[in-house]
């Protein structure tokens, strides 16, 4: 009878050499925006030296700059970081008077 390994990453974040989550998209976002510049900058005319050029500074870039993401913020870093801005700096309460009860010190004396 043939034995099977139960794989238990099951229900994990997704990673790929050490890219985690949301960085693996940004990851892939990053380096099919840049080929497609590429594409248009060969198309248009532009040298290929410069094409390549681009090409290989701008991946090199991308590359480096997702992995320190990936490393200074972690798996939900980033999106807390989001999340964070959204958040107020300060609560202010500039409500009516006329909606905030008061309790009384003293009995009204009823003449």
């Amino acid at each position: 009878m043939a034995e099977f390994s139960i794989n238990k990453g099951i229900g994990g974040s997704v990673e790929f050499k050490g890219l985690k989550a949301q960085y693996l998209f940004i990851f892939v976002g990053g380096l099919l925006a840049l080929f497609i510049v590429f594409v248009i900058m060969y198309m248009v005319g532009v040298s290929q030296v410069v094409c390549i050029a681009f090409g290989g500074v701008s991946a090199t870039l991308l590359v480096w700059q997702t992995f320190s993401l990936n490393a200074k913020y972690g798996e939900y870093g980033l999106m807390k970081l989001s999340a964070r801005k959204s958040f107020p700096r300060f609560i202010l309460n500039r409500g009516h008077r006329k909606f905030i009860k008061f309790r009384k010190l003293h009995p009204i004396k009823n003449n």
